[in-house]
C-alpha cells in the first residue's frame, strides 16, 4: 500500500497531477495504480512553516511517499522586493517538510526546484553539477538559495541516514489553474491576461521588451506525468532536469503572437 501525499496540491503543478492520476487509466504508465492513494493538501490544511503543523499533516495523513511542491510564489517584482520573505519562509516550509518525511519514515520524497537555482552566469547547456558553481541571478535571490538548499538536505539526509530524497528542476510551467494577476504572474499567464484585457478594451497589446529573449516552457499536464514518473523509477539523490530540447526554445514575441492567435 503506497500513501502518496502532495504538498502544494492547489497549486498548478498538484492540480495537474491530480487530473493525470483522475483521468488516466487505472494500472496505466501514470494512472493511478492498484493499493496506491493519493492525497492533494494546499495550505488551507496546515502552515508547512510550523514544524507542529507539519507533523500534524504527516502523522494525518501518514504518507509513505511525498511529491513536494508547496512554496512561497511570486512574480518579479515580489521576488525582488520580498527576499527575506521568499528566503526564510520556504526554507522553513523544505525543512519542516523533510524532517517529518525523516522522522515519519517516509520512503521518498520528490522534492520541486525551479531553473532559478542556476548560477546567474552559468555556461550552457546546463546540468545538475552546475546549480552551486554561482550566485542565482538577484532578483530570485531569496526564493533561488531556499530551493538550492533542498539539494543541499537531500544529499545531507542520504549521507548521514541513508534517506531516498530527491528532486526535479522544471523549466517554465504553463497550464490550467495557473496564476493570472498581472502583477505576479510569469511569462505566459501574463501575457495572455494583458491580450484579453486589449481585446476586451479595444487598446494595444503591448509586450514589453524587444520579444527577442528565448524562453523554454512545459505545459503543466506533461510535467505532472514527468513527476509521476520519477516518483515511481528516479531514486538518485541528484535533481532531474524536466525541460524541453534547446531547440525547442521560443521567443516572447513568438509566444505573444501564438496567443493573439488563439
Amino acid at each position: 500500500m503506497s500513501r502518496i501525499l502532495v504538498t502544494g496540491g492547489s497549486g498548478l503543478v498538484g492540480k495537474a497531477i491530480q487530473r493525470v492520476i483522475e483521468t488516466e487509466p487505472e494500472g496505466s504508465k501514470y494512472g493511478k495504480q492498484p493499493g496506491e492513494e493519493w492525497f492533494f493538501i494546499g495550505s488551507s490544511e496546515g502552515d508547512l512553516r510550523d514544524p507542529a503543523a507539519t507533523d500534524a499533516l504527516f502523522d494525518k495523513y501518514r504518507p509513505t511517499h511525498v511529491i513536494h511542491l508547496a512554496a512561497l510564489v511570486g512574480g518579479l517584482f515580489k521576488n525582488m522586493k520580498y527576499k527575506l520573505t521568499f528566503l526564510r519562509d520556504n526554507t522553513l516550509i523544505n525543512d519542516n517538510v523533510l524532517r517529518s518525511a525523516y522522522t515519519r519514515q517516509t520512503s521518498k520524497v520528490v522534492s520541486c526546484l525551479s531553473t532559478c537555482v542556476f548560477p546567474d552566469k552559468v555556461e550552457y547547456p546546463l546540468d545538475e553539477t552546475k546549480i552551486h558553481s554561482g550566485p542565482p541571478h538577484e532578483s530570485n535571490f531569496g526564493y533561488a538559495h531556499a530551493k538550492r538548499m533542498v539539494d543541499v538536505m537531500n544529499h545531507a539526509y542520504k549521507e548521514e541516514f541513508g534517506c531516498n530524497f530527491t528532486s526535479a528542476i522544471p523549466t517554465n510551467v504553463f497550464g490550467p489553474h495557473d496564476n493570472f494577476d498581472l502583477e505576479d504572474s510569469h511569462v505566459i499567464p501574463g501575457l495572455i491576461h494583458k491580450c484579453v484585457l486589449a481585446k476586451k478594451n479595444g487598446t494595444p497589446f503591448v509586450v514589453s521588451g524587444t520579444g527577442k529573449p528565448l524562453r523554454q516552457f512545459i505545459y503543466s499536464i506533461d510535467l505532472a506525468k514527468l513527476f509521476i514518473w520519477q516518483l515511481r523509477n528516479y531514486d538518485d539523490v541528484e535533481p532531474l532536469i524536466l525541460s524541453v530540447g534547446e531547440d525547442e526554445e521560443v521567443s516572447i514575441k513568438q509566444v505573444a503572437d501564438a496567443i493573439v492567435k488563439a
